[in-house]
């Protein structure tokens, strides 16, 4: 299943799928269609030639830089368009050209807008995550999907049932806004594709990664005065890659540790 030649559709499907992407990370937290206007440059408005919107290659080409007006392109576009196709690529190498692969694929192509919209904007668009919590709990009833109906239907419920709890909790103790609601529906759609049990893990990785990002954000902001407010949904992103392909491996390592001990 490590065929070359379908590893490399497969990215080049992802680098393209990786182009809509930006315009989902652009517009959908503006409220703007996602088809009209067609893309062009925010600056000087120019609509943007089919050769000037090649994934990747066209920023190496234009020198990260408007052909026109000479404005400055993000680094971001780029890089969600070689994430997306790195991101499909492992999928099926992983998984092979599967149930598993598609929906690894399917998931982590829809984890990349939640990561940036949420870095930037504090939100995770209803788009992302509620309808596709119908979709996972779909998924499940296919044979070798990641998890059957029953873990996925379970996982729904304790996804959201545990962060809502955490949230109302955070907002009675520290009488401020402890966590988004944009976070519970995410975490009981992560429950609805990887199931109860591995959700646990994504629970327990998410906020051991947060926690070390926190604390060195507070040592570094009391230098230099900044914000350490970072949004959950980015670190639930990468504790959700983590455990779909390792998971197992994590829990097993744990389990040996535990037994030693």
């Amino acid at each position: 299943m490590h065929d070359p030649v379908l590893l490399s559709v497969a990215f080049i499907f992802g680098i393209c799928f990786g182009s809509f992407l930006n315009v989902l990370i652009y517009r959908l937290p503006l409220d703007k269609s996602l088809i009209k206007p067609g893309s062009h440059c925010p600056k000087c408005n120019t609509p943007i030639k089919f050769y000037d919107n090649i994934p990747v290659l066209s920023y190496l080409i234009l020198g990260a830089k408007c052909r026109k007006c000479k404005t400055p392109i993000s680094i971001r576009y780029p890089l969600v368009e070689a994430l997306a196709g790195a991101l499909v690529v492992l999928a099926f190498f992983h998984f092979g050209f599967t149930v598993k692969g598609f929906e690894a694929a399917l998931l982590s192509l829809l984890f990349i807008p939640i990561f940036f919209i949420d870095l930037e904007h504090y939100i995770i668009p209803d788009s992302l995550d509620l309808p596709w919590i119908l979709i996972g709990l779909g998924i499940s009833i296919i044979p070798g999907a990641l998890v059957g109906w029953l873990d996925s239907l379970i996982g729904i419920v304790v996804g959201g049932g545990v962060f809502f709890l955490v949230m109302w909790l955070g907002e009675k103790v520290f009488k401020k806004e402890a966590m988004g609601f944009g976070d519970v529906k995410f975490a009981a759609m992560l429950g609805a594709f990887i199931g109860w049990k591995y959700l646990l893990l994504v629970f327990v990785l998410a906020s051991f990664i947060g926690s070390v990002v926190g604390v060195t954000l507070i040592l570094i902001s009391k230098r230099r005065d900044k914000s350490t407010y970072v949004p959950f949904g980015p670190f639930l992103v990468i504790a959700a890659l983590t455990t779909i392909y390792f998971g197992a491996e994590i829990i097993n390592a744990y389990l040996v540790f535990v037994h030693i001990r």
